[in-house]
């Protein structure tokens, strides 16, 4: 066979070609997402495709037109960074392909925790916690966002404001109180027209 159709492997090489797997969805689940999660991540692709894509490209044709590709660390960097870039805006299209808008505003107003309330709950030594359940691909701890398959999230979802509920975590079982559950307001469509 020829050495053109088989695929060599280097034993030094890093994982940098090696394609993210999709965080775990729950078997037959969908890709919950709220709009606005919807809306970054399509405007994330948009960009990395109209901008970001189109400058390394251009900076790889200079590098490349300079000679020497082998010591040469712009066109070195600009292939690495194109494969990133190729990789995120593929690793998106999945994602939005298998995404599910779902407007948390259609709940405004209910006491029952549904994807995208935000939920205000007591732990058993009295501490104050706050969470909005969002999309896997949204959540953001440091802002209070939680996955809705997460922990806190599946123990919440489809309990009402006032309930007692068991968290259970790796190391022990928390009795948590639901105080407040809030949804976004819906959009004022009479101020468009």
């Amino acid at each position: 066979m020829s050495k053109a159709f088989t695929k060599e492997s280097n034993n030094d090489s890093s994982d940098e070609d090696v394609e993210p797997t999709l965080p775990a969805l729950p078997a037959g689940g969908k890709n919950y997402i709220t709009p606005d999660g919807f809306a970054r991540l399509r405007g994330e692709l948009k960009e990395l495709v109209e901008l970001d894509r189109p400058k390394v490209v251009e900076a790889v044709h200079w590098a490349a037109s300079n000679g020497d590709r082998s010591e040469n660390g712009d066109y070195i960097y600009g292939k690495k960074r194109l494969r990133e870039i190729d990789r995120r805006v593929r690793f998106l299209i999945k994602r939005l392909e298998i995404a599910v808008v779902a407007d948390p505003a259609l709940h405004f107003g209910a006491t029952q925790i549904f994807f995208g309330a935000s939920v205000s709950y007591a732990d058993s030594a009295g501490a104050l916690r706050c969470v909005k359940i969002v999309g896997i691909d949204e959540a953001n701890s440091s802002a209070g966002e939680v996955s809705w398959v997460s922990p806190i999230a599946r123990t919440l979802l489809k309990a009402h404001q006032g309930d007692s509920l068991k968290l259970v975590m790796p190391d022990r079982v928390d009795e948590i109180e639901v105080l407040q559950v809030s949804y976004p307001p819906p959009a004022d469509t009479t101020s468009l027209a």
